[in-house]
């Protein structure tokens, strides 16, 4: 009994391939669900009154950069390209070890408080480890990669690589990390975009990650500028460049796809390609508009993910819910991308992006205990006939009270449990500061 926990009297949002809602009991046992029920007469360490409370599946973000929670404010209103090549990347050829392991920390902080419990995260070249420490420490679900950067113009020298030290340095890293937490942690490889990849790296990237059984994430498409130097550069569309180097394939996360042709349509759809789609960030950075309705139409899988706070500034599933929702709905109609749709699109499809969808992404027997509890008895959020509508429309982080990763219980009462919120912000203010004292002095 010492590692029971029961959830008592929730309205439970199930997700599950019936999309079940019932009001009833959890049970979860060691990291499990052990049982779900109306009245369960479980004996429990730990018990939850959660009546009036809504519980889901923990979210799951499919593109995020926790290197970049530093730069929150400091790279706004700027292009993708100019973003990068001006302040992005001089940004993170500056991270120390220290600093980076206090950005990791506050973004996973922010996550754990806005009800994300694992998220797909790409990092910059190096001190990888240091945010897989972040993750480790804090109880944190994640699938981690280094990022891979052996070509590209105005790259500064901190993230210059050689192709085979870069396939070096991650295949050390998956061998440290991959599948640590007792399957918590994960290692993906992580090319940046094709841009900043040589086609030898690329190719290597797609034969390792087959034989290891691991993810590929990277971005795509996410700005007409970049999709017309990648056609320039190889006679081909993003998309099809990428096929045609073994990256589009089931194992495979794309971020963004914003734009896409017919053919790429296809592409995706045949290989069984992953999009993370990033509403607020591919708007922040005037890159457009993903055609995620007709993506969903055509069977494609997709998700959703914050990107980093440098082009967010926030890394809340529950804006790119609501965003995502909204804009196709202004493209195509009110009709279009429904609360439960967006609702699965942000826990069980980014769980099955992920390959984790056997793990996490809906309350079932037998999966990892991810879980949220939400109080909606607030201003904003009253009155709530329909809990998957408010959440989707209405619902903020503040209302999030409790959640659970691996049965582990990280926020409580709205307090973050594992991790000092304090000392998070301290470090973060101050490595911030000295961090942007040293990009300020790399040449643009």
């Amino acid at each position: 009994m010492s590692n029971t926990l029961l959830i008592k009297g929730a309205t439970v949002i199930s997700l599950d391939p019936k999309n079940h809602i019932f009001e009833g009991d959890v049970l979860v046992e060691d990291s499990r669900i052990a049982a779900l029920g109306e009245s369960l007469s479980a004996q429990a360490a730990e018990v939850i009154e959660a009546r009036g409370q809504v519980l889901l599946p923990g979210f799951v973000q499919t593109h995020v950069h926790l290197c970049q929670t530093l730069f929150r404010g400091a790279a706004d209103d700027l292009a993708l390209i100019d973003w990068l090549q001006k302040r992005v990347w001089p940004m993170e050829a500056s991270h120390s070890p220290e600093s980076i392991y206090a950005s990791a920390r506050l973004g996973i902080a922010e996550m754990i408080r806005g009800g994300t419990t694992c998220a797909l995260t790409m990092e910059t070249v190096s001190h990888t480890d240091e945010v897989f420490r972040a993750v480790e420490e804090s109880g944190f679900r994640a699938t981690v990669g280094k990022c891979m950067m052996d070509r590209g113009d105005q790259v500064p020298e901190g993230l210059r690589e050689q192709t085979e030290a870069s396939v070096a340095d991650s295949l050390t890293l998956l061998e440290r990390w991959h599948g640590a937490g007792d399957g918590r942690i994960r290692y993906c490889f992580a090319p940046r975009f094709a841009l900043s990849c040589s086609r030898e790296l690329l190719e290597q990237v797609a034969g390792l990650a087959r034989d290891r059984g691991v993810l590929v994430h990277t971005h795509a498409s996410e700005n007409k500028d970049e999709i017309q130097i990648v056609e320039r550069e190889t006679g081909r569309r993003n998309i099809e460049y990428l096929n045609e180097v073994g990256l589009a394939a089931s194992n495979v996360v794309l971020a963004h796809c914003v734009h896409l042709n017919e053919v790429e349509m296809e592409i995706l759809r045949r290989s069984g390609t992953h999009v993370a789609h990033c509403p607020s960030s591919n708007l922040k950075l005037g890159s457009g508009i993903a055609r995620v309705a007709e993506m969903l139409e055509r069977g494609i899988s997709v998700s959703l993910g914050a990107d980093g706070a440098a082009c967010n500034n926030r890394l809340d599933m529950l804006s790119e819910m609501r965003t995502a929702a909204l804009i196709q709905k202004a493209l195509h109609g009110p009709e279009t991308l429904p609360a439960l749709r967006v609702l699965r699109m942000a826990t069980v499809d980014g769980a099955r992006a992920m390959g984790l969808e056997k793990e996490i992404g809906s309350i079932e027997v037998g999966k990892r205990a991810d879980l949220i509890l939400f109080d909606l008895d607030e201003l904003r959020t009253t009155p709530c006939p329909d809990p998957v509508s408010t959440i989707v429309y209405a619902a903020e982080a503040s209302n999030i009270r409790t959640v659970i990763i691996d049965g582990q219980v990280v926020l409580r009462d709205g307090k973050l449990v594992v991790l000092d919120e304090k000392t998070i912000l301290a470090d973060a203010n101050r490595h911030s500061k000295l961090l942007q004292s040293r990009a300020n002095s790399i040449p643009v």
